[in-house]
């Protein structure tokens, strides 16, 4: 069991209560991975509270209506993987770090110069963000933050990555959900059709091409439909 002193608070809002357990940093960020952890090892107190730094525990009722359970241990996981962790300086800056390396090598492997038709180094990339002053956001994703970032880039070299039109579409059932994934993107088109349907053409790097596609099927557990119109 993590010291109190070293814990760090997860907090989630859900059914307009709030939700508060005191958790090791290290292993509440593999939970958020997805990773197995030690249970026994991952909270200093044994205890969901409404507020952590008062010692104000949340109620049971409270608790089981929000997470159908008031199993600590359903609950923490469910607080860690939806709401928010309090990381350390240390995990933050390491994970600004690796999600710079994930974009670096990204555009390095699917953007070209337009002048020679040649791809960029990745250090010529790591330069170019630093020259323009770029902030990579820890945040978010490469797909979600990859299209302000190559607009500025621009201005710091001769870059271009080659853009892919996929049309889709998608039912009733799961176009509610699948609509924001479409929207990280450019929508080009966009119809909902009398029964709920969703119908969209959509612009994307062609190197995100299969993440997106993995995203919506998760989203719609297969039942949704894409073709190439452009870029292949």
């Amino acid at each position: 069991m993590v010291k109190l002193e070293d814990a760090v608070t997860a907090r989630l809002q859900s059914h307009g209560e709030k939700f508060e357990i005191l958790v090791d940093p290290d292993l509440a960020l593999k939970v958020k991975k997805g990773e197995n952890v030690d249970f026994s090892e991952l909270l200093a107190i044994d205890t969901v509270f409404k507020d952590a730094a008062k010692g104000e525990a949340q109620s049971s009722e409270a608790v089981n209506k929000a997470f159908g359970s008031t199993d600590t241990e359903i609950v923490a996981k469910k607080i860690i993987a939806h709401g928010t962790v309090h990381l350390t300086t240390e995990q933050r800056r390491a994970i600004k770090e690796a999600r710079e390396r994930e974009l670096i090598e990204f555009i390095s492997k699917n953007a070209v110069n337009p002048q020679t038709g040649a791809p960029h180094p990745a250090k010529r990339i790591e330069n170019a963000l630093k020259e323009a002053k770029i902030r990579v956001d820890e945040s978010k994703s490469v797909e979600e933050q990859l299209p302000v970032i190559l607009k500025e880039l621009q201005k710091a070299i001769p870059i271009s990555m080659q853009q892919l039109q996929l049309a889709v579409k998608i039912g009733a059932e799961y176009s509610g959900k699948a609509s924001p994934i479409l929207h990280r993107f450019k929508v080009l088109k966009e119809q909902w059709q009398n029964d709920g349907s969703l119908i969209a053409v959509v612009e994307l790097p062609a190197g995100l091409r299969q993440n997106f596609l993995d995203e919506l099927n998760s989203v719609c557990h297969g039942n949704c439909e894409t073709k190439a119109l452009q870029g292949e």
